[in-house]
């Protein structure tokens, strides 16, 4: 079997380890090609230099090779119609159509979806251009602090929390006026400020069955103790079942899995694909989805991975081809964390092309998933804001699982190196 992989991060890093370890995929001669990889992904693919939002090129390049299967890492491909167009050709593909990929697209789809289906959320109300003059009796409703995010894709930053009238001034400039966000910020939603504990579920589903991988929490500040502008995420562990453990899933399961790929199938959007639901649970344990994404989370899904103890490619291919129901997920009994090494000056300006070292020193209980590299030589240089996410996985405890990462981090090196030393400590 010939298998696609699209994308070049630390997400598509695991996917890759993943895949190439299904017993499925080792039992049957397969082949793992990338488009575009990375030095990491490229230990287990092939690379193949197409952009992975060159749908064109990749739909020629899965016809001229007979690729039998393709896996749809980031979410900009999905948003411009990558399954829609290789499922025309009759080619098996990961991942929901451009009109599902909507519910994370749009953030104000997503919103009005669920008011209209009784999803538990924040209270919100859609703004443009046109009507800024109703925000303040909107924020004068719901109070400070007040949550503003922007309607488009925005690389997992186009969420601001704003505390009072000053940072709304602010934050609605730079979205408008310096377009910061581009196009996706000209449209934005403000939403009540939700307290609790935030968890990430990734949902598999065919658009009928799914089932539910262990719940994750991420860590988006930059600074520890949550504190500095949001990223694309510094670090997570799983299971988070302190915040959601069975009868929350249940929950979760009832009000919001169900009734979300329920509506998007009334709606003529059947979901398939990984559906990331980003979840608050209140202190009444109580879940309100904060959103959703059309794909894997980064870097829940490093650590999330490394869980799963079924055949992950077949989970895959059970969702393209309406199969869940007869899928068996078997989960270790096991602690996993992931912590995100980064460039000095990130999510802002950081400097590229640092030497990497220390690489060949990692313990076999520890996986080192590449996001912002590149390789010349034969040696590794940084190339990105997120450079590296070392990820290990215990079955003693979290604290095993987090030593592991933070040895790990001690051998490796380069110039600038950023990381946050609080991950998981919530759990230790």
């Amino acid at each position: 079997m010939k298998v696609l992989l699209i994308g070049n991060g630390a997400r598509e890093n695991a996917l890759a380890w993943k895949i190439v370890n299904s017993p499925s995929f080792k039992n049957s001669g397969s082949v793992l090609y990338a488009a575009p990889g990375n030095p990491g992904i490229n230990k287990f693919a092939n690379p193949v230099n197409i952009a992975s939002t060159d749908i064109q090129s990749l739909k020629n390049f899965a016809l001229n090779e007979k690729i039998d299967f393709t896996v749809v890492g980031p979410e900009i491909p999905l948003s411009i119609g990558i399954v829609d167009e290789f499922e025309k050709e009759g080619l098996k593909i990961f991942g929901p159509s451009k009109a599902a990929a909507e519910i994370e697209t749009s953030k104000v789809f997503s919103k009005e979806l669920m008011q209209k289906y009784s999803v538990p959320t924040a209270k919100f109300k859609a703004f443009n251009t046109e009507n800024l003059g109703e925000l303040s009796s909107f924020i004068d409703e719901v109070n400070y602090p007040v949550v503003i995010k922007a309607d488009g894709l925005a690389a997992g930053k186009g969420v601001i929390i704003c505390n009072d009238d000053s940072d709304v001034e602010s934050c609605i400039k730079d979205l408008t006026e310096n377009k910061i966000f581009g196009e996706a910020g000209l449209n934005f939603v403000a939403e009540q400020f939700l307290t609790g504990n935030e968890v990430s579920l990734f949902i598999i589903t065919d658009g009928e069955d799914f089932v539910v991988l262990p719940p994750a929490q991420d860590y988006k500040r930059i600074f520890e103790e949550d504190k500095g502008k949001n990223t694309g995420g510094m670090g997570a562990f799983t299971p988070a079942v302190k915040f959601c453990n069975d009868e929350v899933l249940k929950k979760a399961e009832e009000k919001i899995i169900k009734p979300v790929l329920s509506a998007l199938k009334k709606e003529g959007r059947n979901y398939k694909g990984c559906l990331y639901a980003g979840l608050m649970i209140t202190e009444e344990k109580e879940p309100f989805v904060i959103e959703f994404n059309c794909r894997f989370g980064d870097p829940e899904t490093q650590a999330v991975l490394t869980l799963i103890d079924s055949d992950f490619l077949e989970l895959l291919m059970a969702s393209s081809e309406n199969k869940i129901k007869d899928y068996s997920l078997k989960i270790k009994n096991a602690f996993a964390g992931c912590v995100v090494l980064a460039s000095l000056g990130y999510p802002d300006e950081f400097e590229k092309g640092k030497l990497i070292s220390g690489l060949e020193n990692i313990d076999n209980n520890v996986h080192v998933f590449h996001a912002g590299t590149s390789e010349m030589h034969g040696k590794i240089f940084t190339n990105g804001g997120r450079v590296i996410s070392v990820v290990s996985c215990s079955e003693k405890s979290f604290n095993s699982a987090f030593e592991n990462i933070y040895c790990a981090i001690e051998k490796i090196d380069f110039e600038n190196k950023y990381f946050r030393r609080d991950i998981g400590k919530i759990v230790l």
